[in-house]
């Protein structure tokens, strides 16, 4: 095996999920070069089964040990692609941290990922789960997807198009076991257009005194709203915002609204459909706060099921069951986790 590659065996996951949560793999591959994944996918312990990729950790629920071995991309390299007068393409490898490549990116005078700033995970989770917040959603950005699809050994480079994109969806997570995502490129525009429509961000670039604001401006206008309503995983186990925001029939959001004049309603996918803020769903349940043990909700957002210290996968996936039944029992709205769930179905 070549030096881009590194197999562990039995090996602790508890720092390798942000949630904390206690688990092990019986084996791991750390992979720093993608070329060297086809000769990885000839050895006995990677050939029979397709691996759990592991990023960040940020997106995921152990609540059984992985049956599967797993595979942690770790290649961080960065390139400009493409920079002229149509705008700049980025390309960087699904290792790269995605608030650091952010960064970077506004660092170069690349503008359109800020209001995605401070998101936890990886550059190679961004478009399986489509990540998205405060008005603004990675497809918006997505030039192209390069994966690798084990089974056939061929390597793939998937257009925005083919990425089937949908709310914090894609043909990757459609797909789960099919592809690799290894590399992502991105398109950035060269004109600069503040996305500032979210609530929340106007406020918050008002209290930091900034009246045009900047894409570097809004980028810490995010940073410093995200920081004061979601718990750092480094001081306390979670995996951020733990349910999606639902997305129900016009009708159905037009008759809660009647009923529930505070609950936030925004447009879905089109006219036929609105999304529902799940935090105000689970928070008029009574769960903002609610600790079982170990396992709880932050007291800070509704959407974030926090672990206090030595919360079990299975201990937290049973409080999210119980949170999303009583808020099916109360509004008739179902809810669906965003980590992946393993050793357990929904």
């Amino acid at each position: 095996m070549s030096q881009a590659v590194r197999i562990l065996r039995d090996v602790a996951l508890q720092s390798r999920n942000t949630l904390g949560v206690g688990a092990r793999a019986t084996v791991l591959a750390e992979v720093t070069d993608a070329a060297a994944l086809p000769a990885l996918f000839e050895r006995p312990e990677f050939s029979g089964q397709p691996p759990l990729v592991l990023g960040g950790g940020s997106n995921v629920l152990f609540v059984e040990d992985p049956q599967r071995p797993l595979l942690v991309l770790a290649g961080r390299q960065t390139r400009v692609v493409r920079n002229d007068a149509d705008g700049t393409i980025l390309r960087a490898d699904a290792g790269v941290p995605w608030h650091g490549f952010v960064l970077d990116a506004l660092a170069r005078g690349h503008a359109g990922l800020e209001n995605l700033a401070l998101i936890p995970g990886t550059v190679g989770a961004a478009p399986i789960q489509n990540i998205g917040a405060y008005g603004v959603e990675v497809r918006e950005f997505i030039h192209a997807v390069e994966a690798f699809e084990p089974a056939r050994g061929q390597w793939h480079r998937l257009d925005r198009d083919a990425c089937a994109f949908a709310y914090r969806d894609s043909v990757f997570k459609q797909q789960p076991d099919r592809f690799i995502v290894t590399a992502v490129e991105f398109a950035l525009r060269p004109e600069f257009t503040p996305r500032l429509e979210y609530a929340g961000i106007g406020e918050e670039l008002a209290a930091m005194g900034v009246a045009h604001p900047t894409p570097g401006a809004i980028a810490e206008a995010v940073i410093a709203i995200r920081r004061r309503k979601l718990p750092d995983p480094a001081v306390i186990g979670n995996a951020g915002s733990f349910f999606k925001n639902p997305i129900v029939p016009t009708l159905k959001a037009e008759a809660l609204s009647s009923e529930h004049a505070a609950l936030p309603v925004f447009r879905g996918g089109d006219d036929d459909s609105r999304k529902l803020s799940a935090a105000w769903l689970i928070d008029a349940c009574g769960w903002k706060g609610h600790r079982d043990g170990d396992a709880g909700v932050a007291a800070s957002h509704a959407l974030v099921l926090v672990n206090h210290g030595d919360a079990s996968g299975r201990q937290l996936f049973d409080l999210a069951r119980r949170i999303a039944g009583s808020v099916h029992e109360r509004f008739g709205v179902a809810l669906e986790p965003e980590p992946r769930i393993i050793g357990a179905s929904w």
